[in-house]
């Protein structure tokens, strides 16, 4: 296959991780964690940043544990970092896109790791990614996802501005959690 063809085709893996969150947002949260976390034994600790960041974002969200959802966002948000950083692959078009993915992924992922403190009880924490989340979020287009993000951004921002504590009021996604769907980028 031509250099260039190889470029255009889908990657399998991110591929791969949209098929489970599909299972995931049809309701099988339990068989999508099971299919994450074999696309992660596959994938390991120091496989593609973009694979890691996106599989781990999602993986969040299929932890019954808030401590385990948060260990997952802090995966996810590490693997971002490393989007941006030099070595990140060996071309400067391969950084570009790393840089681009992570630049869109950041207001999602901060507002998850926002949203994962506050449940912890980290109010100060959560206040810190929320504001890294608000500023991040002024890169997104003026399309569905980013005002849904920006929108989720406001309610967490109203909630942890109030007196009550995080649980107080209906939560904002049909699955009963707080913060915005998870969508790729």
């Amino acid at each position: 296959m031509a250099k260039g063809q190889e470029q255009a085709a889908p990657d399998a893996v991110l591929t791969r991780i949209g098929q489970v969150v599909m299972l995931h947002h049809a309701g099988d949260r339990e068989e999508a964690r099971h299919r994450f976390l074999g696309l992660w034994a596959e994938i390991g600790e120091h496989g593609d940043p973009l694979h890691r960041c996106t599989l781990a974002h999602y993986l969040a969200d299929t932890q019954d544990d808030p401590g385990d959802e948060l260990a997952w966002d802090l995966r996810a948000l590490s693997a971002a970092e490393e989007l941006t950083e030099d070595r990140f692959g060996d071309r400067p078009a391969d950084r570009h896109e790393g840089t681009v993915a992570a630049r869109a992924l950041y207001p999602s992922l901060h507002l998850n790791l926002a949203a994962d403190y506050d449940r912890l009880g980290h109010r100060e924490a959560a206040r810190v990614h929320l504001r890294r989340a608000r500023g991040a979020a002024e890169s997104l287009a003026p399309d569905r996802y980013g005002e849904g993000v920006r929108a989720a951004i406001d309610r967490l921002e109203q909630r942890l501005g109030g007196t009550g504590p995080a649980t107080d009021g209906p939560p904002d996604r049909p699955d009963g959690r707080w913060g915005p769907p998870r969508q790729r980028p």
